[in-house]
């Protein structure tokens, strides 16, 4: 077994392969930007090497992360999922410096990795692909031509895309353009490839995916499916196992596709094929040449531990079971926890977890790297902890995950947790009645904010009737110090209100009229937490007189409008990007575009002048 693993992510994902690492025996290496430096992959790593850089850019610096691998001694590179998971030359860069790449062969991963690529293999290998082309496409003639010909509504797809980035649904002709744009804007931006490709956009899909692994011996298996269709945005929020309402027939449809797309393109690793299920058909969709973030719920009802398989596989061992041992035992669920508010559509909520309690009972698993004053960053995505319940059936499952949720504490930011309870509330999800664009179309109609509890007193006052607010320690939170990049670790705790900020922001709402409180204290209350509601931006700017400011950090991805154009309301303005989401920023009414203050790649923070519209 390899004696040292470096891993090239961060988060909970980097901190669930330390975990298999230890289990094998394994040291493992975390590697982490200047921003997170108190991370949770840090402090459990055998060793920890600075990454140099831009926080939103060091993770997928190639050569720095492959010399580091060679400084600290690296037999192996474990990739986890996003950034340079399912990247060919990654792959090879780590194979060229010597060292084995956790991961299927770079040429496997190029050729999964292009969506136009893979649709040729599976439709020579005899796999149902939805219908669509295998040829890119670049201008809008050609594709009003073949939107013509396959019907409305289609999707145009960024080749090298993958969980819903570089994605455009297009109901009509008039909006090509637009969307043409947009998928070669996210294609360039997220995978550094422009190029897209157009398929029959199914109406109310199941999205369901079949887990496969595979070893460097010829042999392919399946760990069953998994059910990914409650979305937002093209972007999983719940996962189960075993799919619903799920014809036997087709099931196993979905399974035999899904093993002859691995052994046609001689796949090792872990890996899972994507489909969509419309009536009684199955289509092949894409296949992930990596980890998937859902595997835990696979993990619990197998027993299989999928990526200490990975490792042994990556070492050169047989899998260590066979199609026959795979006897699924109960139902699971992953909810996906993120900094996000669903009463806002989904807008980040970047900022500080104040008080961080995962549940702990005997059928539950969290997967996370939060903790009591984690920094939710916004050069990353939003994910903070995946809940993986298990019960002997479905409906033990959605009873205890409602339990799980309301036993799971997260403060300081918004969070998924109130739509995940209303969602296994839901007659639809109940019934296995959800599609892919379910929650968009159907749920979200529903959903209601949960009623807002007022915080307990914790001030006095003083003499003059000045509120007071007592002071108390936090949790000791980890830093480090460097030498020649490889860091040593520090406790400090630090000292805040008691009760938390939630408290402090109570104290200066409420006090009278003279009444003191430090500036400092009224500073740190009033700062914002979370994007703000304004129509029609839903969270991503909010307007004063015309003046439209951003809500939240986040980048100016694309303008769309010119000084002295006039515009109407609910017209699109620009596109700002936070925590790897892209949202429109639109006028709230009908005039002129005065000023634009900012430029396409700028950064942008709270409260920053995006542009005025008089």
């Amino acid at each position: 077994m390899f004696k040292k693993i470096l891993i090239a992510n961060r988060g909970e994902i980097a901190v669930r392969v330390i975990r298999a690492c230890h289990e094998l025996g394994a040291a493992a290496i975390a590697i982490f930007s200047e921003a997170d430096r108190h991370s949770r992959h840090v402090s459990s790593a055998d060793e920890a090497w600075l990454l140099e850089g831009q926080p939103g850019k060091v993770y997928l610096d190639i050569p720095q992360i492959v010399e580091l691998a060679k400084r600290a001694g690296a037999e192996a590179v474990h990739p986890g999922y996003g950034f340079l998971a399912e990247n060919a030359d990654f792959a090879r860069a780590i194979a060229d410096a010597g060292m084995v790449f956790i991961g299927p062969s770079p040429d496997v991963i190029h050729k999964m990795g292009s969506k136009v690529e893979s649709r040729r293999i599976m439709e020579a290998a005899g796999v149902p692909v939805v219908p669509g082309t295998t040829d890119p496409i670049s201008d809008v003639e050609t594709l009003k031509t073949l939107a013509a010909k396959f019907g409305y509504p289609v999707a145009i797809k960024a080749s090298a895309g993958g969980g819903g980035r570089g994605l455009r649904v297009v109901q009509k002709e008039s909006e090509l353009e637009q969307a043409l744009a947009g998928a070669q804007r996210e294609g360039a931006s997220y995978f550094g490839n422009a190029e897209v490709y157009l398929e029959k956009y199914l109406e109310k899909p199941r999205h369901i995916e079949v887990q496969i692994i595979g070893d460097k011996h010829g042999n392919v298996v399946h760990l069953r499916e998994r059910d990914c269709s409650s979305q937002r945005r093209h972007q999983k929020l719940l996962e189960e196992t075993p799919a619903p309402a799920l014809d036997d027939k087709l099931r196993q449809k979905a399974f035999d596709a899904a093993v002859l797309a691995g052994k046609s393109i001689g796949y090792y690793s872990a890996g899972t094929v994507e489909g969509l299920v419309a009536g009684g058909d199955y289509y092949f969709l894409e296949m992930n040449t990596r980890v998937q973030v859902e595997h835990p719920i696979t993990e619990m009802v197998t027993g299989i531990d999928i990526v200490k398989e990975q490792i042994r596989v990556a070492y050169g061992e047989k899998l260590s079971f066979t199609q026959a041992d795979v006897q699924p035992r109960g139902h699971a669920i992953e909810c996906r926890i993120n900094a996000e508010d669903p009463f806002k559509n989904f807008m980040p909520s970047p900022g500080t977890v104040h008080k961080y309690d995962e549940p702990s009972m005997p059928w539950v698993r969290v997967d996370s790297a939060c903790y009591t004053g984690y920094q939710v960053l916004p050069f990353y995505d939003s994910l903070l902890a995946k809940l993986v319940v298990w019960g002997r059936d479905r409906e033990e499952a959605i009873v205890r995950t409602k339990l799980a949720l309301q036993s799971f504490k997260i403060e300081g930011l918004s969070t998924t947790i109130p739509f995940h309870l209303q969602l296994l509330e839901d007659e639809g999800y109940k019934t296995g009645s959800v599609y892919t664009t379910y929650v968009e179309k159907e749920f979200k109609a529903r959903l209601k904010p949960p009623v807002a509890v007022p915080a307990p007193a914790a001030t006095s006052a003083d003499s003059n009737g000045s509120a007071k607010v007592k002071i108390e320690r936090s949790a000791a939170r980890n830093f480090e110090i460097e030498v020649n990049q490889k860091h040593f670790k520090v406790s400090v705790a630090e000292l805040v209100p008691e009760g938390g900020l939630e408290v402090a922001r109570a104290v200066v709402a409420a006090k009278p009229s003279g009444a003191a409180v430090s500036r400092s204290m009224a500073r740190t209350a009033s700062r914002p937490q979370s994007a703000q509601v304004t129509t029609p931006n839903t969270g991503v700017a909010k307007s004063v007189n015309g003046e439209l400011r951003s809500a939240m950090h986040g980048v100016v991805k694309q303008i769309l409008v010119k000084e002295g154009e006039a515009v109407t309301e609910g017209q699109k303005l620009l596109i700002l990007e936070s925590m790897k989401m892209e949202s429109e920023v639109c006028s709230d009414r009908n005039g002129q575009v005065e000023k634009v203050s900012v430029k396409p790649g700028e950064t942008v923070e709270s409260d920053q002048l995006l542009l005025v519209v008089k």
